[in-house]
């Protein structure tokens, strides 16, 4: 569906060229929900640019659906355009138009008739869940139901492709979930491909596929997400994991207890697959020899399947915890002793 060869973005500026992408391969298969993460300035946004053609990549070829976008032109890449659509952080909905008046706007521009128009924003109404707020004005919306206008819009001309732009980050975050479950949603009833950038490790967490992580401008790791989560290669990557798996109360109760008992061994536990729905902690205590204080933990799901993460405070014969250690590691469970200094 999507397939990105050797793409390179340089940008002239006053203190000399810039380069914002640098040298990126992607492919992204039809139906995928695909995210780009990385901080600001990594190049994600220059990225998702190109893939519409409000970019055009300095080398490389980027093509979508079928279609060369970085060569296409003029009247040829309007219409690519309307098989590739796209939703931003800030709406970026016409203030003066209803709720279905902003849904109907590709329509009119495509020139579709009045009665289709209708009854295609009706469709679009029912599938955002935006149900009697047809005739509202934006300024008399909340966040996430100006997102589902905007998401609604950019379903309105049955693209092929959609593009999210930091399409959660100005929502709190049970607006996120219900706009990354709507995608979700959308994704299996019209096997729409979704192209995703984000900042936040919850956000691929919940609804993508696979990942790409940038940094400086390249791909520094790629994979599923739960591979992603189960060994993070890069050191970038590794936060981005902890944004999940590890929040800062989580080193300060474990900088506390090590303080307090430090005769034991705090071991972050992490559950892959079937190994998340297992008593194993249970059998860990019938086994050996030892007092097993749970610290936190907590259990995800991603699109992959199940991923966990859980911090145990062990005290016992040294022998016996060193044993605990490695029955987890033969049931799939992958164990690191956490010290923070």
């Amino acid at each position: 569906m999507i397939s990105i060869a050797n793409v390179k973005k340089v940008f002239s500026t006053r203190n000399g060229p810039v380069t914002a992408v640098d040298d990126i391969n992607l492919n992204i298969q039809e139906g995928e929900i695909f995210g780009i993460i990385g901080y600001s300035g990594a190049g994600k946004s220059t990225m998702i640019r190109m893939l519409n053609g409000l970019e055009a990549p300095t080398s490389g070829t980027v093509t979508v659906a079928g279609r060369e976008i970085s060569k296409i032109k003029g009247g040829a890449l309007r219409k690519a355009r309307q098989e590739i659509s796209m939703i931003f952080q800030h709406f970026n909905l016409l203030w003066s138009r209803t709720v279905r008046e902003n849904i109907a706007f590709p329509l009119e521009i495509a020139g579709i008739g009045k009665k289709e128009r209708k009854e295609r924003v009706d469709e679009l109404i029912k599938l955002v869940g935006l149900e009697g707020r047809e005739d509202s004005y934006p300024s008399q919306l909340s966040g996430g139901q100006k997102q589902r206008v905007g998401i609604a819009r950019a379903l309105a001309n049955n693209p092929k492709v959609l593009l999210c732009d930091e399409a959660t980050s100005a929502l709190d975050p049970q607006t996120t979930d219900s706009i990354l479950e709507l995608l979700v949603d959308i994704n299996k009833r019209l096997g729409l491909t979704i192209v995703l950038i984000t900042h936040e490790m919850h956000v691929i967490r919940k609804i993508c596929h696979r990942v790409a992580v940038m940094e400086e401008g390249r791909v520094v790791e790629i994979g599923p997400v739960l591979d992603v989560f189960k060994k993070p290669e890069q050191p970038i990557t590794k936060r981005f994991v902890q944004q999940v798996t590890e929040p800062e109360e989580s080193k300060e109760t474990i900088q506390h207890l090590l303080e307090q008992m430090p005769e034991g061994q705090v071991v972050k536990l992490t559950f892959i697959g079937e190994s998340a729905e297992q008593p194993i902690i249970t059998e860990l205590i019938r086994r050996f020899n030892i007092a097993v204080n749970i610290v936190q933990g907590k259990v995800s799901h991603t699109q992959n399947g199940a991923y966990g993460s859980l911090f145990v405070h062990l005290t016992g014969p040294k022998e016996e915890v060193t044993g605990a250690v490695a029955y987890l590691e033969q049931h799939q469970v992958d164990s690191e002793v956490i010290t923070y200094a």
